[in-house]
Order: structure tokens, then C-alpha cells, then sequence
């Protein structure tokens, strides 16, 4: 049975004020979040507070100011003593989160503990924002949205508009009439690994790349069948460890894939293909440094054209 969270009165009424005051005190802004949901905000928000690194880092680069967010996000960012911790981005303190006073939360679309999160927040009238940094498209149109409440316009150039073409230069640089490159993608965690077809920044960026993930539609690899590996045997495989144990989760890699004298036959194995992805740019969100993530797989996949970035390889 999912749990409520229960506010003492006098904590319900002066949040409800605090939020009033703030929808009063500024120009009122109406957005539509990446849920779908049609969101009144006030200009420039004082009191943020955060769900997760990623969108505590875009918040920032928009040149919002920060009252509280989850550990992940004191574990990615310098951020102050003034930044309240308020859980984790599984499971976050409602009760640290309401005592903050924020005028505005953001929060992940995809986190159950955040959706039912939202019937907190609604009840005592806080204003919250859903938001995915999963694409560069989705980068783009939460800074859009997160600039216009902080009105700095300055930013969105720096931190988009300048990614952005930036991007489009790499892309335009590939290369033409060649054979697609096939590709795998790991996710290692400290209790196993996982194969990932879709929805994640490196498979984005494969796609773009014009790279062939040999894990899209084929659920024998998705359910992490070294027979399948092998059978599909991809030219490149790249691994990205999650969780804040990277030894652990390296460990748990070599353990279910590459201690397996089957994994050696694979020829990005014997050619030395096999990349370990910095996190900040792959586990993290990239946010203003896509570019740079776009560049670094761009150099793995085609070295002749791009700058071979410095090699990662898993042992």
C-alpha cells in the first residue's frame, strides 16, 4: 500500500501561504512540463530544490539558484554549503524537502518515488516541474523552459544555442556511403550487468552516429545472452558502470561477461573495442557538454575522421 505523507496543520498552512505569496510576488509564467502537465510558475523562483544531479546541473547552467537536492547531485556538483540535502533521487525526503519551503521542485518523469511525490506537493500548493534529460532535444527544451524562468537568455546561447551547433558540425562530418558500425551497450552495476537497446544517452548518440546497436529488437541480447554476443558479435562495445561503486560494478562485469572464455572470441574483444565511458558524460546527464559526448563516441566509431579521444578499455 503506497504511503501518504502526513503534514502537521500549522507546517500545510505555512507552506500553502509561502506558495501563495511566491505565485503573487512575480510575473506568472505558464509552461507544459515533459509529463504533460500544464504548470503555473512565478518568474525567477528563489527556493529550487532538485531530484537528481543531472536536473540540478541544467538548473545551474540556466543560472537558478539552489535550496536543496538529492546526494547524487553533492556527489556530481560543487555545491554549497547553502544546498540542503533532501534524500536520494530513488527515494526523497518529502519531509526535508517540504521543510525547505520551496517555490518550485524538479523533479524526474520517470521515477515512481517522484510521481507519488506530486500528490504532496499538490496538496499543500508547491509548484513542481517534470523534466527528462534523456536527448539532446530534451536538454534543449528544459533549458528553454528553465531560462525563461531564471532570465538569462545569456545562458541559453552559451549552454544551447552553442551545443548545439556544435553537435550539428559533428554530425555533419560523417562520414558518407559507408558500412554502418555495429555496436553493443553495457550498463554494469555492483549486482550485474544489463544490455540497453533504447533510452539512454549512448544509444541516442549511436543512432545519430549512424551506428547499428546490435541489441534493437533482438530480445535474446536484451536479456543479456552471451550466446546472442556472440552470435551478433559487434565491433564495438561500450560500458557504462552506474551506482556510486565503479569498482563493484566492474567487478560484476568481468565476473558475468568478461572472465567467460566465450567473451574473448568476439573480435571487438581481440582487437582491443571494448570502452569503459566516462561517467560524468555517459552515466550523468551531459547537459552542456553534449557536444562532447557526441565527439567521443564520434572518435571511437570513426577514428579516421574525428580526434581519438583517450582510451577506456575494460580489462
Amino acid at each position: 500500500m503506497k504511503q501518504r505523507l502526513v503534514l502537521p496543520l500549522m507546517l500545510v498552512l505555512l507552506l500553502s501561504a509561502m506558495s501563495a505569496y511566491a505565485q503573487e510576488s512575480g510575473t506568472a509564467i505558464e509552461l507544459k512540463d515533459f509529463a504533460g502537465r500544464a504548470v503555473t510558475l512565478s518568474a525567477q523562483p528563489q527556493r529550487v530544490a532538485a531530484l537528481s544531479a543531472s536536473i540540478a546541473e541544467a538548473w545551474l547552467e540556466a543560472g537558478g539558484i539552489l535550496t536543496g537536492a538529492t546526494e547524487d547531485a553533492f556527489e556530481q556538483l560543487a555545491l554549497g554549503g547553502e544546498v540542503q540535502v533532501i534524500g536520494t533521487i530513488k527515494e526523497p525526503n518529502a519531509e526535508a524537502l517540504l521543510s525547505l519551503a520551496p517555490d518550485l521542485v524538479l523533479i524526474t518523469d520517470d521515477i515512481a518515488s517522484h510521481a507519488s511525490l506530486l500528490e504532496t506537493l499538490d496538496a499543500v500548493g508547491i509548484a513542481s516541474y517534470a523534466v527528462s534529460l534523456d536527448t539532446l532535444e530534451d536538454y534543449i527544451r528544459a533549458m528553454t523552459d528553465f531560462t525563461r524562468l531564471t532570465g538569462r537568455e545569456d545562458l541559453y546561447e552559451q549552454n544551447v544555442t552553442a551545443v548545439q551547433q556544435e553537435t550539428g558540425q559533428l554530425l555533419g562530418r560523417l562520414p558518407e556511403g559507408e558500412t554502418a558500425p555495429t555496436a553493443l551497450f553495457l550498463r554494469a552495476f555492483s549486482s550485474g550487468v544489463k544490455v540497453k537497446a533504447r533510452d539512454h544517452v549512448v544509444c541516442d548518440i549511436l543512432e545519430d552516429a549512424g551506428a547499428s546497436n546490435v541489441a534493437a529488437g533482438n530480445p535474446a541480447l536484451e536479456e543479456l545472452s552471451l550466446e546472442a554476443i556472440v552470435a551478433a558479435d559487434p565491433e564495438y562495445i561500450f560500458v557504462v558502470t552506474m551506482g556510486s561503486d565503479e569498482e563493484k560494478a566492474l567487478a560484476a562485469f568481468d565476473s558475468m561477461l568478461a572472465s567467460n572464455p566465450a567473451w574473448g572470441m568476439l573480435s571487438a574483444v581481440q582487437e582491443g573495442r571494448v570502452y569503459v565511458l566516462p561517467r560524468e558524460l555517459f552515466h550523468y546527464k551531459p547537459n552542456a557538454r553534449w557536444a562532447e559526448a557526441y565527439e567521443y563516441l564520434l572518435a571511437i566509431l570513426y577514428p579516421d575522421v574525428y580526434a581519438a579521444p583517450e582510451n577506456h578499455e575494460a580489462n
